[in-house]
């Protein structure tokens, strides 16, 4: 079924424009090394290169260009290609030439960096061509080839060239040289999952089923041998490739610790883990695997139920930026990463192909709305990779094992995966707002947008104009119908009731939408009541008993110490008040809450002490101010805090 949305909601209209007239030249700029920036080395592990990209330069270097060394992380590569899909993307939301000129001078220095068999992978060119392929455990080889067929894609539906996808193909029979079931070739799978995804994409554009086939044989070799790696290391030690001693290879970190459609649980390095979960459900849908499907279905139960943060980020420690166990849900030392809140997004669209669900729908928004957009600043040159709940600049300073999280956002980072990647997911928006099963039209996502829909041989124009994400009125105008077909409307799980301005619509609720029979043009007009809710945590996540999260709409709020002053850990909440729209001069347009509030006194009875028994605990009222969570830290360093004390 095909679909054409053009997205004009000023909410998100805002970031495309950002990110074309700001994200995307600087970008450019740090790939080129000339962006005259300090590069953050995150975790503070001074063992990551972080004084220059490079990345345009190693490629210049692959292609013979240039002379030198290969610069940076062995995945290099792939920032030019999230930089090249998000370029694509704005290109075709907005044509522009200078950005095409840009587009095409990568394009070209691409295609002459690939070797005559079709690899392309610049450090294992430039500097250890006898180890293509042989250590894939770190190699990230196929994960760089999955993001120049993602880019390649999005360059050709923006563009009409196919210059980018002949380089992928090329690549791809590359690829199938060496790996597949047969003898003599490679039994394993690139230790980052990436281009399971990308192949399904590449069919998509080319028809050719043999990329899904591909991409479904990389998942299931996945934890066929857990020791897959390692007998790769060990062999190259016997033919002198390598010296030294074998690392341990943890496979649960690779998802490789068993059999994919075994596993019911997310575990492992977060983006890696939602980037296989998303190709799985992709391959299901497209193979119709329900084995599959199945898997993905525990791992997505999993997250959502037991290891997901309110704000949609996913990740619990910064040790492999993983998973850990069920309800082990930090909020100070925490991950987040922001990739891997985008592999989330992913994964829920993905398994939208497969069954219509709401909650695939909620997870969509919250993650977007929240952990998503948080990873960048408003003035889209700074960036989270860490996307934390609590933050106390002192702890991040001072304490090693909260050096990773950041009260500020930094200009660029050694391992610079986040940046590219927001910026190639706000452009493509447009492919989460609806899907089309059958005769029924589901609308996810409340932006504003005009659309034409292909469904029940006819072809549907649907416009939506909304208040949301601030207030709840919301127009769906449908017209061009010429035969009965079923507007399914997402009732979101934030509001409290709504009330339809069309007394004559016949409609009814069914599994988290509003159901209602078209057969002629139609106007269609609700109210949605958007409260203030108190969320609580399952009594199992130690870190939030008695304490409560605030959510208006589809936003999750925190306290910040430029409202509220410092310690906010002293603070308990005693009611909230109506929310208020405000403007800011740094904030721009939004809806602040406010609320009343305790904060513990500190007498100076405790000058002298660090503990005491018999005290008498005194507490003064104020006065609290909330954010949405995604507008902290664009004004000042200071402390932030998502969960609060409750009275």
């Amino acid at each position: 079924m095909k679909s054409e949305i053009v997205i004009t909601d000023q909410f998100w209209t805002k970031y495309t424009k950002l990110i074309r007239k700001e994200m995307i030249p600087y970008q450019w700029d740090v790939l080129h090394d000339r962006a005259g920036i300090s590069i953050d080395k995150e975790r503070d592990d001074h063992g990551i290169p972080s004084e220059k990209s490079n990345a345009i330069e190693n490629l210049k270097i692959a292609a013979g260009q240039k002379k030198g060394n290969h610069y940076g992380w062995l995945f290099q590569d792939s920032d030019v290609y999230k930089w090249l899909e998000s370029a694509a993307n704005s290109y075709a939301l907005n044509p522009d030439d200078n950005l095409l000129d840009m587009m095409n001078e990568v394009a070209q220095l691409i295609e002459e960096a690939q070797d005559e068999d079709g690899y392309l992978s610049t450090y294992y060119q430039i500097e250890r061509p006898d180890l293509r392929f042989k250590r894939l455990f770190e190699s990230h080889e196929l994960y760089c080839a999955g993001h120049l067929i993602e880019a390649s894609v999005a360059h050709f539906k923006a563009t009409g060239s196919k210059k980018l996808i002949n380089v992928s193909e090329k690549f791809v029979n590359c690829i199938s040289e060496h790996f597949g079931p047969e003898e003599g070739k490679i039994n394993g799978a690139d230790g980052h999952q990436e281009i399971e995804l990308a192949l399904v994409k590449l069919y998509e554009v080319t028809g050719k089923k043999e990329y899904v086939d591909l991409s479904s044989w990389f998942l299931k070799i996945r934890g066929q041998d857990p020791d897959f790696y390692t007998k790769q290391l060990i062999d190259n030690k016997k033919k002198g490739l390598s010296t030294g001693p074998i690392p341990h290879i943890n496979t649960k970190y690779h998802q490789a610790h068993q059999p994919v459609l075994d596993q019911e649980e997310a575990v492992g390095h977060a983006v890696r883990l939602v980037y296989m979960a998303a190709a799985m459900a992709e391959v299901a849908s497209i193979h119709n695997d329900e084995k599959m499907f199945a898997a993905a279905r525990k791992i997505w139960d999993n997250i959502v139920k037991k290891r997901l943060y309110i704000t949609g980020g996913i990740g619990s420690t910064v040790h492999g930026e993983a998973f850990t166990f069920d309800y082990d849900l930090p909020n100070d030392t925490m991950y987040c990463e922001t990739c891997a809140s985008i592999g989330l997004l992913f994964f829920a669209k993905a398994m939208m192909k497969n069954e219509i669900d709401v909650e695939y729908a909620e997870i969509m928004e919250r993650t977007l709305y929240n952990n998503i957009i948080s990873g960048m600043a408003l003035d889209g040159k700074h960036f989270f990779y860490v996307n934390p709940l609590e933050v106390d600049p002192k702890a991040s300073k001072n304490d090693p094992g909260k050096s990773h999280v950041k009260p500020t956002r930094p200009s660029w980072f050694g391992c610079a995966c986040c940046p590219p990647n927001v910026a190639r997911t706000l452009t493509s928006l447009n492919h989460y707002i609806s899907d089309v099963v059958d005769e029924n039209l589901y609308i996810h996502m409340y932006q504003d947008f005009i659309g034409s829909f292909d469904m029940n041989n006819q072809t549907v124009s649907v416009s939506m104009t909304t208040d949301l994400p601030y207030n709840g009125y919301t127009k769906v105008k449908v017209s061009d119908v010429s035969k009965r077909f079923r507007l399914m409307l997402r009732l979101p799980a934030w509001i409290k009731n709504y009330e339809l301005n069309n007394t004559d619509i016949v409609y009814q609720e069914e599994e988290g939408y509003l159901s209602i029979d078209i057969d002629s043009d139609q106007t269609i007009e609700i109210n949605f009541e958007l409260p203030v809710l108190e969320w609580r945590s399952h009594p199992s996540v130690k870190n939030n008993l008695d304490k409560v999260a605030v959510q208006r709409g589809p936003f999750v709020y925190c306290l910040e110490e430029e409202d509220n002053g410092s310690e906010l850990h002293l603070l308990s909440l005693v009611d909230m008040a109506s929310p208020e729209e405000k403007t800011d001069s740094i904030l721009g347009d939004f809806v602040v809450l406010k609320g009343k509030a305790e904060r513990r006194l500190k007498d100076a009875s405790w000058k002298n002490f660090l503990y005491q028994s018999e005290l008498k605990l005194d507490s003064k009222k104020q006065e609290v101010i909330f954010i949405p969570y995604h507008l902290w830290a664009n004004r000042s360093k200071g402390e932030m805090i998502v969960w609060i004390n409750k009275k």
